[in-house]
């Protein structure tokens, strides 16, 4: 009997470690913590962002699954796509059709959510996965103590956005894309502590979300998908006012041929001034700027491993 206790015990013992993972966090206990995090200070580490979580074979954009395998191999934070469905239930969705990355056909707004629980999500190859969408509310819990989500500008209503926030008392780890002080300073209106990744293309940009008060210690600013000579001028304008500006190589560099073509683009997006970059394959990212970390940074403390149940 003790034999069959301890074999028992063993195997229990054995599934529940197997039932655990490590992953690579980023995890804030206030909207302060975020804030502070996100300031440039010139001695900052560089952060890596996953885009719609990463793309990679056997893994779909914007899915629980890709978010966890990228936090598996390198903390990063996550630009993500709400979307709306026939019955009011956001879910994460990039296109305003299913086709491309479901086994489902036409629009996410022409289903409710029971019918859209049933679909299954294609990996970046087209291959239909296991997993399935996830809605808004799930996510923002999964991500809790473990990463940022930076939530994109699609077709739910910016009302619905700021309540689910509130509901969640997510402020300390979701940000918001915006596009204009005016989108800014309606979610300031009900969240005084909002971050946001604003989209800040030229000089006179900043100089209108100056004119409109929106605090620059609550923002990181997209200043577009390339290294150019325009970029100097913003990346002195901003970090003058502790922004973080960020590159999204998405549509450029992570579509070179070959990873040593592509490594040497992340590195110079670094070494042009960039403090952040967005990319569609964090992992090889992350994997490609190691050797430009630096050896000490006050930022440190927010880069941690944790050990979750896998839910996969």
């Amino acid at each position: 009997m003790i034999r069959l206790i301890t074999a028992l015990f063993l195997i229990l013992l054995t599934t529940g470690v197997k039932a655990q993972q490590t992953l690579h966090v980023l995890a804030f206990k206030s909207p302060k913590e975020l804030h502070q995090f996100f300031r440039w200070t010139g001695k900052d580490i560089p952060i890596v962002s996953g885009h719609r979580g990463g793309m990679i074979k056997g893994f779909p954009e914007n899915s629980l699954a890709t978010f966890e395998n990228t936090l598996k191999h390198t903390p990063a934070f996550f630009e993500i796509d709400p979307r709306l469905t026939k019955d009011s239930v956001i879910v994460l969705m990039h296109d305003a059709t299913l086709d491309r990355t479901t086994n489902g056909t036409g629009k996410v707004g022409d289903y409710t959510w029971e019918e859209l629980k049933k679909l299954r999500l294609k990996d970046p190859e087209g291959n239909v996965t296991e997993h399935r969408i996830p809605t808004l509310a799930e996510t923002i819990e999964w991500a809790r103590g473990k990463t940022v989500l930076n939530l994109d500008k699609k077709d739910v209503p910016f009302p619905m956005i700021a309540d689910i926030i509130r509901k969640h008392k997510a402020e300390a780890f979701v940000m918001l894309t915006v596009h204009s002080p005016a989108e800014a300073a309606y979610y300031l209106k009900g969240h005084k502590n909002q971050m946001f990744s604003a989209h800040m293309l030229t000089p006179q940009v900043v100089a209108d979300y100056e004119k409109a008060r929106i605090p620059f210690s609550q923002l990181i600013a997209y200043i577009g998908p390339r290294v150019k000579p325009e970029n100097k001028e913003m990346y002195k304008l901003l970090n003058a006012k502790g922004v973080m500006c960020m590159i999204s190589s998405a549509p450029s560099y992570d579509k070179l041929k070959t990873p040593a073509e592509r490594a040497e683009a992340y590195r110079n997006v670094f070494a042009d001034g960039a403090s952040i970059l967005e990319s569609d394959l964090p992992i090889e990212t992350a994997e490609a700027i190691q050797s430009i970390l630096p050896a000490k940074s006050a930022k440190s403390i927010y880069f941690k491993k944790a050990t979750f149940s896998d839910r996969f």
